[in-house]
């Protein structure tokens, strides 16, 4: 049968007045000369971070999407509806990202710089500054943060060129520049989010007890370990507060060397407490208070507490400032701590600059201002020590908020600082006429710049955000093990938002995997069956062609094999077949003959008249 075909094929070519070898073999060399696409350039796998998913109180915060299968487009094109919006940091702004989803944008893919100690501090500030407006209203569509690399770059690139030339062009440019132009179609491999059940918020506290009897007073020492900013994953919370957490295990640290040592051991119980949930409206302070306040007979906080101290953002900046939700009486121990404060910062280091920050309770509004005002609703003296002036400083909430954002000898300023004036009111050094300028912590009892800068390098090499440090995680339990080496009593305590009215509700899906598809647009697919339906005819019509032309042909020159085929040749159809027949068997040569002439009468209406 192949052998049939190729010989019908060979004739055709042969007799065609066409060139169909060309026509036919043609797609099939453009294939086999055209180069391959890179497999690299074809698809391109990256990690993508998601924006905030979160509820609070009842209200909804960040993107309530996750799936994400769409073409790339870059802000500069004209249409943006149903498309994936790639920006970079660097050319960011809110107006741009409110265009996007003003045109109802189907993504947004925010590209980030890998080395972000790098990027220019106003771009910095900016992005800053725009990260609560983000997470203030819900977004309907999937919001995403990459790391950039050269691959994606190369995306980023390819598909602003392609969007840029829509706007600068004629009407058939743009139409063969679509065409001809590669698109890519993003695709994230993850489900779409949803609530995650019993998800517990963790905090850890220990203590040291005075020596003396039993109605000791009590200090506590606060610091909120997680992180925040826009996408959980990228939230490494340097200053805010990673800072705090360094300061208060220093703190544990030198306390217990004090502590070990009876002419050194103080009349004061201190207690040190590491929570969870900071940024989510210190829930874990708020359980923690209310189980030790409310639920148990014996807690120290229920005893005599003579002020409550919370670290918050300590890592930058010529200035410290003591946050108060109502202003110290005189003769109180918080008034003595604040005294002994300003006295360290202006005789140890006078270019510090001290102030106390008064700001009154608003429970008006959704987030509290300063973890301290937890602790103040309780009716317990509390303050926070921080440079920021204000609480609403972005600085506080932002994946900018790295490792390089934090000075190591600031860090270690402020903590000598802190650990100053907290030691001359524990031991009264003051009224024992100790001069303001001696420091306490020196030589062996030195505070440790290389102690404190590993801790901050262990706390920003991962994200803290409450959505990803659970109960088991490694980081609580490293944080456990390091508190249990200086602190007696060391615990964790846990948080689980109820279930019939929680106060906070977490989601999945904050970090996955997206893929780019190298495709064509949609208007190719219709041009390319365009071209492959006016190629099929071409061929449709030269193959006619050479076809009518043979038939042509072949009854032109059929009468000069009727001589050849006189011999006892009937008329009629019946004598035609048996003699066709009988010769096909009898006289092979002579039966070909026959048949042929049987073949041309039907191609040929009208011939056989000339054998009779």
């Amino acid at each position: 049968m192949l052998e049939e075909a190729g010989e019908v094929l060979e004739n055709m070519l042969k007799a065609s007045c066409l060139p169909l070898s060309f026509i036919v073999f043609l797609p099939a060399v453009l294939l086999l000369v055209a180069p391959p696409l890179p497999t690299a350039d074809a698809a391109h796998e990256f990690t993508v971070y998601r924006m905030q998913q979160y509820d609070l109180q009842g209200q909804a915060y960040g993107t309530r999407n996750a799936v994400l299968n769409t073409e790339a487009r870059t802000v500069e094109a004209d249409v943006l509806s149903r498309r994936c919006v790639m920006m970079r940091l660097v050319d960011f702004s809110y107006e741009q990202y409110q265009k996007a989803l003003r045109q109802s944008a189907g993504a947004v893919v925010i590209i980030l710089p890998r080395a972000m100690a790098a990027v220019p501090q106003d771009v910095i500030r900016q992005f800053m500054e725009i990260e609560p407006e983000m997470l203030a209203m819900e977004t309907i569509v999937p919001v995403y943060f990459a790391v950039e690399d050269e691959a994606l770059l190369s995306i980023y690139e390819q598909t602003q060129a392609a969007s840029a030339s829509q706007g600068s062009a004629s009407a058939a440019e743009v139409l063969l520049h679509t065409a001809t132009a590669n698109g890519f179609q993003m695709v994230t491999s993850g489900a779409q989010s949803k609530a995650v059940s019993d998800w517990l918020i963790t905090s850890v506290e220990g203590r040291l007890t005075g020596l003396g009897g039993e109605d000791l007073p009590t200090i506590v020492i606060v610091a909120h370990y997680d992180s925040f900013g826009v996408a959980p994953w990228l939230s490494h919370g340097a200053d805010s507060n990673g800072s705090g957490i360094s300061v208060l295990l220093e703190l544990a640290r030198l306390f217990s060397r004090l502590y070990t040592y009876k002419r050194t051991h103080a009349g004061y119980n201190l207690l040190f407490f590491a929570s969870g949930g900071g940024k989510f409206n210190y829930q874990g302070t708020k359980r923690w208070l209310e189980d030790n306040l409310d639920h148990t007979d014996s807690s120290l906080l229920q005893d005599n507490v003579a002020f409550v101290l919370c670290l918050d953002t300590l890592g930058r900046g010529n200035g410290l400032h003591l946050h108060v939700s109502k202003p110290p009486k005189e003769g109180t121990l918080q008034y003595a701590f604040l005294r002994e404060l300003e006295m360290v910062a202006a005789s140890q280091f006078p270019e510090v600059s001290f102030s106390m920050v008064h700001k009154k309770i608003n429970l008006a509004e959704d987030m509290l201002a300063w973890e301290h005002e937890r602790f103040a609703i309780r009716r317990l003296p509390a303050f926070t020590v921080s440079h920021l002036e204000s609480h609403r400083d972005g600085l506080r909430n932002s994946i900018m908020d790295v490792r390089s954002r934090v000075d190591s000898k600031t860090l270690t300023r402020n903590t000598r600082i802190i650990a100053e004036a907290l030691t001359r009111v524990i031991y009264n050094l003051t009224k024992k006429g100790t001069p303001a300028d001696l420091q306490v912590f020196t030589e062996q009892m030195q505070i440790q710049q290389e102690q404190i800068d590993s801790v901050m390098d262990w706390l920003t090499n991962q994200p803290r955000a409450a959505q990803l440090v659970d109960k088991d995680s490694t980081f609580l339990n490293t944080l456990e093990y390091y508190l249990s080496r200086y602190l007696k009593d060391v615990r964790q305590h846990h948080v689980k938002a109820d279930k019939r009215d929680p106060e906070f509700v977490f989601y999945d899906q904050l970090k996955q995997v997206m893929n780019a598809y190298r495709v064509k647009p949609a208007i190719f697919d219709l041009l390319l069956a365009l071209c492959i339906g006016a190629y099929l005819g071409v061929a449709y019509f030269a193959v006619q062609a050479g076809h009518g032309g043979r038939e042509e042909q072949g009854c032109r020159g059929f009468p000069r094999l009727i001589p050849t085929m006189q011999r006892g040749v009937q008329t009629d159809a019946v004598a035609q077949g048996e003699m066709a027949e009988s010769m096909a068997f009898n006289q092979p040569g002579f039966g070909l003959t026959i048949s042929w002439y049987l073949l041309r009468t039907e191609a040929c209406p009208g011939r056989g008249a000339a054998l009779t």
